[in-house]
């Protein structure tokens, strides 16, 4: 299984910046960005595909976040601009077995710990 480790999390103002990073123990192939509040089930928030040529997004975030990838960092970003409070989550890395986009948890075989990010108005 991958080992997934990420960093990046924080407290910011509505409509700032932050960035994620997640790193890879090995080589994967698509990897994902998910989101979660008490009370809630994991919510889908990007994907990118192993080449980077194929993304998707929720349709909450559109406009406003990121994912990148550098396969030879085995690393993956989030970049997140024009935060809101209903942001506020803790945010998962994950990676799959599997190749291209994939927007749901059953396709993702490893997790990251989390990195909670908070958005204060």
């Amino acid at each position: 299984q991958v080992q997934l480790v990420e960093s990046g999390g924080g407290l910011v103002q509505a409509g700032g910046s932050l960035r994620l990073s997640c790193a890879a123990s090995t080589r994967t192939f698509t990897m994902g960005w998910f989101r979660q509040t008490p009370g809630k089930g994991r919510e889908f928030v990007a994907t990118i595909s192993w080449s980077g040529g194929s993304t998707g997004y929720a349709d909450s975030v559109k406009g406003r976040f990121t994912i990148s990838r550098d396969n030879g960092k085995k690393s993956v970003y989030l970049q997140m601009n024009f935060l809101k409070p209903e942001d506020t989550a803790v945010y998962y890395c994950t990676a799959s077995n599997s190749k291209g986009v994939i927007t749901t948890t059953p396709g993702y075989d490893s997790w990251g710990q989390g990195t909670q990010v908070t958005v204060s108005s």
